[in-house]
């Protein structure tokens, strides 16, 4: 028997009224460098086991006064946690089942084999060890999310990060909407942090950003000579969000072929590599978003029906920031704080006039707007204070946008007007309106207007 350095931490108690059995098994154990001590009766095991902590215990099965598996249901009632061996010289099928029903780690009968408990031991420390590693882990991830909670006071994101913790555990499929730029991304991650899956991946994917033969091949994977480049087999992002999440970002812009195959994928989670012949199940829960009116899409027959149903389980609306101005504040000293320990710059603060400044501008790029504004604002910054002016827009684009929003506002309201008094038919509305129908659509998704 070899020793370990790291053996010198754990700790062991024999229990048996054997004089001998006790002597060589503290013999061998203390070869091994464990601590160990020993107990020649439950009520002395009992006793020890009230002055410190044991890892391992060594329990006879027949002692006089009180039983070896009567001793494991007391230990196992003070220490839940603790590894116990039963040990006798009179097995019985119906003892060994006892003792494991109970929570025994193993039942041995002597004699024993000292090269056998030596392993026994090392695979019970290394079981241990990978089982706080475990929890260490879970811990640091569970940490890591909740630093990242998303940021915001206003009405509309409190009554989004309720929708977030109402649906995380339910595991239904989640549609989050919203224009460009306002965290799709980061809500998707809030509903996987917070759902059973959150030690399994979110695999992220844009849809809109990939040509459909490399988005099917992305989605599904391929196999080695499946097409000209293809010079190995490669797993898809479906396969690789097996037992966690997978999030289609941008979920408007995919093709007629690709909204046929994925309706089929969400349906029973089953799908072929790109050449292969052999189904791959996966479990994942599909999270989607998109910033486009999958319902004008659906008209116009550019989007499937059943897939928009499919996904439309349990629908996120993330408002734009020009509907929650004060949730600006918190944002910019959060991107502050960010920026300035990244580039190691002691600026302390924005300045009142330069706070204003955030909270009148339009931010038709939402939060991603907001967050490179003020990263621009830390580069050229020179003092402890970011002003006004270090910010990439002028008061008069911002009193201009003022003035246009009073204006558009007017127009937001005749169009719903037109569109709900044509029933939301797009031809009747452009023709009302005296404008187009691209015109139309594009007024749509600007204004965020949504079919009742």
């Amino acid at each position: 028997m070899t020793k370990e350095s790291s053996s010198k931490n754990v700790r062991i108690l024999i229990v048996d009224d054997e004089f001998s059995v006790r002597h060589s098994l503290t013999a061998w154990f203390e070869d091994e460098g464990y601590t160990v001590d020993v107990a020649s009766s439950g009520k002395e095991a009992l006793a020890k086991l009230a002055e410190s902590k044991w890892d391992i215990f060594f329990l006879d099965l027949k002692m006089p006064g009180m039983s070896g598996l009567e001793l494991q249901k007391k230990i196992k009632e003070i220490q839940p946690d603790s590894t116990i061996i039963i040990i006798t010289a009179f097995a019985s099928v119906e003892s060994a089942v006892e003792a494991m029903q109970s929570g025994a780690y193993d039942y041995l009968s002597k004699p024993f084999d000292p090269d056998y408990l030596a392993l026994m031991v090392r695979n019970i420390i290394e079981r241990k060890k990978l089982k706080d590693e475990t929890v260490s882990l879970k811990k640091t991830i569970d940490g890591v999310y909740t630093s990242k909670e998303i940021i915001g006071e206003s009405s509309g994101i409190k009554k989004m990060m309720e929708e977030i913790r109402v649906v995380a555990d339910a595991g239904s499929t989640v549609l989050i909407r919203g224009e460009s730029g306002t965290g799709k991304e980061l809500v998707a991650r809030a509903i996987h942090a917070n759902s059973k899956r959150r030690y399994a991946p979110i695999v992220t994917i844009n849809c809109g950003a990939l040509p459909e033969s490399i988005l099917e091949s992305e989605l599904f994977g391929h196999e080695k000579g499946a097409f000209t480049g293809a010079q190995y087999a490669r797993k898809g992002k479906f396969e690789m969000a097996d037992g966690g999440s997978i999030f289609l970002d941008e979920i408007g812009n995919i093709s007629p072929k690709i909204q046929m195959e994925l309706l089929r994928v969400l349906e029973d989670k089953k799908f072929f590599r790109l050449g292969g012949s052999k189904e791959i199940k996966a479990d994942f829960r599909t999270i989607a978003a998109t910033n486009k009116d999958l319902e004008v899409a659906m008209e116009e027959g550019e989007f499937r029906n059943d897939l928009f149903y499919r996904l439309n389980v349990f629908v996120i609306e993330i408002p734009p920031l020009r509907e929650r101005r004060s949730d600006i504040p918190l944002l910019a000293q959060h991107f502050l704080n960010v920026f300035t320990s990244q580039m190691n710059k002691l600026i302390t603060r924005i300045s009142p006039a330069g706070i204003k400044r955030l909270v009148d501008h339009d931010w038709p790029g939402n939060v991603r707007e907001l967050e490179n504004a003020i990263e621009r604002a830390v580069v050229i910054c020179k003092s402890d204070e970011i002003q006004p002016n270090d910010f990439p827009f002028s008061h008069a684009q911002t009193e201009e946008q003022s003035m246009d929003d009073s204006l558009e506002a007017l127009q937001k309201v005749h169009i719903r007007k037109i569109l709900e008094q044509t029933g939301w038919n797009i031809s009747k509305a452009a023709i009302a309106l005296q404008i187009d129908r691209v015109t139309l659509y594009n007024k749509i998704n600007k204004y965020n207007l949504k079919k009742p």
